[in-house]
């Protein structure tokens, strides 16, 4: 992609009124359409979905596929895409704008700071997608169920909320598992190493993005986790 292309996307996503952006790490400041200032921490659902229907989030959301694909499948229901990069979130968004979606939404920012923008207990369920595994044992506190990860999800989720990784990589499916075990605070609910193996537990688990197809047609095999946590308060 040219650096024209990107800073024409960047341009359009400031037009956008499904997307909200902060600009720098070190100054949490979500802003939204035309460079507005907004505080929808905890208010989400009131503020800019303008009902209470349950939140649910998708991390490291890409092109927002997979965000999409859940706001054609639920309509009762809001979806919030999470992502760094600017112009992987314009394609979701402009897909959201022409199908008249109003129940997606995207927000760029780094995962990390997630808190700084999503409300204590405002999440139902939040969604991993193929993200990048982080192979580099260096990097293994960048994964997203890393256990400083896992802590803030307690945290954002209502009781009962779930997380729910679908991946194509091995080494992120076994470091989950390891990962879980070691978590006293968090329940291992379900895992599969090959969810088209046999019936797929949740519907949600048969949307295929573009990156999942091309892992299919490689041989590749889909795995799945799903995470549950005790409630706050204990362990």
């Amino acid at each position: 992609m040219s650096r024209r292309n990107k800073l024409e996307k960047f341009a359009e996503l400031l037009t956008f009124p499904n997307v909200y952006q902060n600009y720098s790490f070190k100054d949490p400041v979500l802003r939204g359409a035309g460079g507005k200032v907004e505080d929808l921490k905890g208010q989400w659902c009131r503020d800019h979905f303008g009902n209470n229907h349950e939140l649910v989030l998708e991390l490291a959301c890409g092109g927002g596929e997979y965000t999409i694909d859940l706001a054609r499948m639920y309509a009762d229901r809001n979806f919030l895409g999470v992502d760094i990069k600017g112009n992987r979130i314009w394609k979701g968004a402009r897909k959201g704008l022409e199908e008249e979606l109003s129940n997606a939404a995207f927000l760029r920012t780094r995962i990390e700071q997630l808190d700084e923008f999503i409300g204590a207990g405002e999440v139902s369920e939040i969604w991993i997608t193929f993200p990048d595994p982080f192979l580099r044992k260096s990097k293994a506190n960048r994964r997203l169920t890393a256990p400083r990860f896992l802590k803030m999800y307690r945290q954002l989720l209502v009781p009962g909320g779930v997380v729910h990784l679908k991946t194509d990589s091995p080494e992120l499916y076994e470091f989950t598992l390891e990962v879980l075990k070691e978590c006293d605070f968090c329940r291992l609910q379900y895992a599969a190493d090959d969810i088209y193996r046999e019936s797929l537990p949740l519907p949600e688990l048969a949307i295929k993005t573009y990156y999942e197809k091309m892992h299919l047609a490689d041989g590749k095999s889909i795995k799945y986790v799903r995470i549950g946590f005790d409630p706050l308060g204990r362990c």
